[in-house]
């Protein structure tokens, strides 16, 4: 069932302005506060992520099938605390596709089934929030680009992955990433059919998110747009 309270509500519209506010001061006041912002999210998302592998490991029900940090979530959100601490193009990339193609509807069909204030709620809105930050700050704030090809390279690692997590799913019993099962909340794979079909139609939908992503700055870059100045502001160009 999927908690949407008043507190996940709430939360959604901090999301909004907090993400509004960080992008807006950062294409207009640039400097050294940037930094510091993107480590003190990293550091965020980074404890977050430690706090959920101390609370899976200490819980009662743990186990293999269930307790791997395997959902693509829990990996984006290791990737964008390095990309906003390190900065690296394929970093950033991964963040901003995962982030806006993956994480911002899990955002908003929520997969959780308690409320606030456990630490279940608090570890899935702070990461998943965090991820979606991170990515509009580093890509639309920041001026971050993605590269040429970089949709394509993001598209092929997450098949890749993806495999990777259907063969522990097999080992283990586990269903992470729902490659075996669909999730009890509604989701956005609730209206791409049955299993195993809606596997096909979530790898079809992904690839139009990721083009409409990318499209942007394909046309940036078509023009020359995207490359100069903010390519070498961000260290993320072409």
């Amino acid at each position: 069932m999927v908690v949407m309270s008043a507190a996940y509500i709430a939360t959604l519209g901090v999301t909004a302005a907090s993400c509004a506010g960080l992008v807006w001061t950062a294409r207009r006041l640039s400097g050294r506060w940037t930094r510091w912002a993107e480590r003190l999210l990293a550091m965020i998302l980074l404890a977050v992520s430690i706090a959920w592998i101390v609370t899976s490991t200490t819980a009662v029900a743990w186990s293999w099938a269930t307790s791997l940090p395997l959902p693509l979530c829990d990996v984006a959100t290791l990737v964008a605390a390095a990309a906003l601490w390190w900065r690296r193009p394929l970093l950033v990339e991964l963040t901003y596709f995962w982030g806006l193609a993956g994480t911002l509807q899990a955002l908003l069909t929520p997969d959780v089934n308690v409320g606030f204030p456990s630490m279940e709620f608090i570890e899935y809105v702070v990461a998943h929030a965090g991820i979606v930050a991170a990515a509009l700050f580093l890509v639309v704030g920041e001026r971050m680009a993605p590269r040429p090809w970089s949709a394509v390279r993001v598209y092929a690692i997450t098949l890749a992955y993806t495999a990777v997590v259907g063969a522990v799913d097999a080992v283990t019993g586990g269903d992470y990433m729902f490659l075996r099962s669909p999730p009890e909340a509604t989701t956005m794979l609730s209206v791409l059919g049955p299993w195993p079909w809606y596997i096909a139609s979530a790898a079809g939908v992904a690839v139009v998110l990721l083009a409409g992503l990318d499209a942007p700055f394909w046309w940036q870059r078509r023009s020359g747009r995207g490359n100069g100045a903010n390519a070498g502001r961000s260290g993320v160009g072409p």
